[in-house]
């Protein structure tokens, strides 16, 4: 079996072509097609709710696939903006929610919000980049995560976006082989921990960034040679709370909104 790092490097390589492959399947070309097409149609977040097409396509977009039949939610979401630091939104610890409404931020826009780049091309782009993402995490999870951690890395603003974010704290926890009793320091103290062993800086550093991935890239192997499951999945579902306790992210969520 190839290991993480020569499969991560292999389709980073060329990640121009790599997402040309993506592109090329049928059923992503056949769905963008469509969303390309009707997109400039949906003016309301009922019309954007009602076309199963769009929505999904939108949906996968952001990495919530796993969201798509948690229509009620989504529909809340999207009717409270982000404007108000109380909104639904940005009282949520997934910040997949709050993506969501900046791309598609209804509540402010209206039937303008379709317009934006964001929404158009920028949706594409972010299908082709999760689809490529979630097709290399079939045969092995680890490439997924370090596509993901590549991915958002640049935007990263502190560790507390890092600890909100199970799929970016396991890539953090395995690449500076954190102590799985971390969490149960209390929140501060684990953040703390962290910015000893990880300056968000180097991650905005081309050639750091990918020094770090190699390392995660190599523990990973070295930390799931036995493992037959697939422990990454659960940590792009929104109702996993793998790795991360609920008063963990409660507490995350409530520092956040007293920075707002």
């Amino acid at each position: 079996m190839i290991g993480t790092l020569t499969s991560y490097q292999l389709i980073t390589r060329d990640t121009a072509r790599s997402l040309q492959t993506v592109a090329s399947d049928r059923v992503v070309q056949r769905e963008t097609a469509y969303y390309e097409s009707r997109i400039s149609d949906v003016k309301s977040i009922d019309d954007f709710m009602n076309d199963r097409r769009i929505y999904t396509y939108a949906l996968r977009s952001l990495g919530m696939g796993d969201m798509v039949e948690s229509r009620a939610l989504i529909r809340k979401v999207l009717e409270g903006g982000i404007d108000k630091s109380d909104s639904l939104a940005n009282s949520l610890a997934d910040p997949r929610f709050r993506e969501l409404v900046e791309t598609f931020n209804f509540a402010r826009y209206g039937s303008a919000t379709t317009t934006f780049t964001r929404t158009q091309k920028g949706t594409v782009d972010r299908y082709l980049r999760t689809t490529l993402e979630e097709n290399a995490g079939q045969s092995n999870e680890g490439v997924r995560l370090a596509l993901y951690f590549e991915r958002k890395a640049p935007n990263i603003r502190n560790i507390f976006e890092i600890l909100a974010d199970k799929a970016l704290y396991k890539v953090v926890e395995t690449a500076l082989s954190l102590p799985t009793s971390l969490p149960a320091v209390g929140i501060e103290k684990q953040a703390a921990f962290i910015a000893t062993k990880l300056d968000i800086a180097d991650l905005k550093d081309p050639e750091k960034l990918t020094r770090f991935l190699e390392r995660f890239a190599n523990l990973w192997d070295l930390s799931t040679t036995n493992v037959t499951a697939n422990p990454s999945l659960q940590l792009f579902q929104s109702n996993s709370l793998s790795g991360i306790s609920v008063e963990t992210l409660t507490s995350i969520q409530n520092l956040q909104a007293r920075r707002r």
